[in-house]
């Protein structure tokens, strides 16, 4: 049995040792249970073991097994939970980074490859490809799929398994890296940063208006921005589908632009969290080497690197706020800015403006692209309802949140369309209008 997290491990992608090791944390997590209400995942692996008399998580099955691997939506804040941590415990459990392994385990043994299952994998891993096409066609790719339930939504699902219900991201006109290249340039009186914008899918594809609005404040700031060419989607769909080698194709080609843009003097800002989450932790682990720990060490949230540049020596964020200042905000935390312990720093940045922050920490059921899929829809909404129920008790007009993804989910269970906190900040400050 092997305790590894590591995917360059040989044994990482053996069956039987991994077998042994979900036996060895199911029953460490048996006997917890401190993580009962994250997801669907555990209360179903208690139930299954208890109704053993012994108790004993070795009688599971290798379905059963695989049952809690297919619940598990890797929002990862479990692990944030868990007392017993690698480099914290001896019991070493990383329950997300296991559930991944289980992923890319079942994945290499062709476990997964119904003829739906393989067309929702490369619908959704091929977003640099479905961008490309559907921005030069937005017009009528909206039309075909922006109606929940629609007769297109259902031949989607029957498809490629996307469900027919889920309200989805539109597709944008004009691509942020259209309009990034063709906007006016700044001279800046004092320069305070260079940053390389990792633009990621959604804000190059479908809501180019983030990435708009992130430039107009840096640049407000005096950061100055670039956004490197050769940089693709960060992978993500691939990877938490199990096909590491599909993952590390697009990694690679990131780590290479990214490192570069850092070795030339920038820092790298992501607007989107699952993304910053992949390029801080995820490359380190599949690809590795310096390059991969030189763009870890250089990447930053959105919110997180005006923070920095407010609270670090010789360098000043501006708190004058002369455009419409919203009395109170709702903001929802994404699981998977969480999920990288830095803190709150969107709802830290909201608070310069003066505003009334209150927070929703509730996961959103999206958590990268598990609630797309039709066999996880009811289980997503159900997990998302805590979250509905925090904003609308929350009251406020306004929500605001870093996850486009999640901003979905919010607008399909509460009515009401979020912004980006960084969007809110750009009307604060009258480089952007409402």
């Amino acid at each position: 049995m092997t305790t590894t997290y590591d995917p360059l491990d040989p044994r990482y992608v053996d069956e039987g040792d991994l077998r042994q090791e979900l036996t060895r944390v199911y029953d460490l997590c048996h006997g917890c249970r401190l993580c009962f209400k994250f997801c669907d995942a555990f209360p179903s692996l208690f139930e299954m073991i208890d109704e053993h008399d012994d108790q004993d998580a070795a009688r599971l099955t290798h379905a059963e097994q695989d049952e809690v691997v297919d619940l598990c939506f890797n929002c990862k804040l479990c692990y944030l939970n868990c007392p017993y941590v690698p480099h914290q415990h001896e019991w070493a459990i990383d329950f997300p980074r296991l559930m991944l392994r289980a992923e890319q385990v079942q994945h290499r043994s062709r476990k997964k490859t119904a003829v739906k299952a393989i067309a929702t994998e490369q619908f959704l891993g091929r977003t640099d490809l479905m961008g490309k096409v559907a921005t030069r066609t937005s017009g009528l790719a909206n039309k075909a799929t922006g109606t929940p339930g629609s007769l297109t939504r259902k031949v989607l699902e029957r498809t490629v398994g996307i469900a027919s219900e889920r309200v989805l991201p539109p597709y944008a006109k004009q691509r942020f890296s259209t309009w990034f290249k063709n906007r006016a340039r700044l001279r800046f009186a004092k320069k305070q940063g260079s940053v390389a914008l990792f633009s990621t899918c959604l804000v190059e594809y479908q809501d180019p208006s983030i990435g708009r609005d992130l430039v107009k404040v840096y640049e407000h700031n005096g950061i100055e921005c670039a956004l490197p060419d050769g940089q693709v989607c960060c992978g993500a769909q691939w990877l938490h589908a199990g096909d590491v080698d599909s993952f590390r194709r697009q990694a690679k080609k990131n780590v290479k632009v990214l490192a570069a843009a850092v070795r030339s003097g920038n820092d790298i800002v992501v607007p989107q969290p699952t993304c910053s989450y992949v390029l801080k932790q995820d490359y380190k682990d599949y690809i590795g080497g310096a390059d991969a720990e030189l763009v870890a060490s250089h990447t930053f949230d959105a919110a997180e690197y005006l923070m920095k540049v407010h609270k670090a020596d010789g360098t000043h964020l501006d708190t004058e706020f002369p455009g419409p200042v919203p009395e109170k905000v709702t903001y929802h935390a994404p699981c998977h800015l969480r999920a990288q312990n830095i803190g709150l720093k969107s709802r830290d940045l909201l608070k310069l403006m003066g505003t009334k922050v209150t927070v929703v920490a509730e996961c959103s059921g999206i958590d990268g692209t598990w609630g797309y899929r039709a066999e996880n829809y009811e289980s997503a909404r159900g997990v998302a309802e805590k979250m509905a129920i925090g904003i609308e008790k929350a009251g406020s007009d306004i929500v605001a949140g870093d996850c486009a993804l999640a901003n979905t989910s919010i607008v399909q269970e509460t009515g009401k369309q979020p912004v980006h906190p960084i969007q809110l900040i750009a009307r604060a400050y009258g480089v952007s209008e409402w």
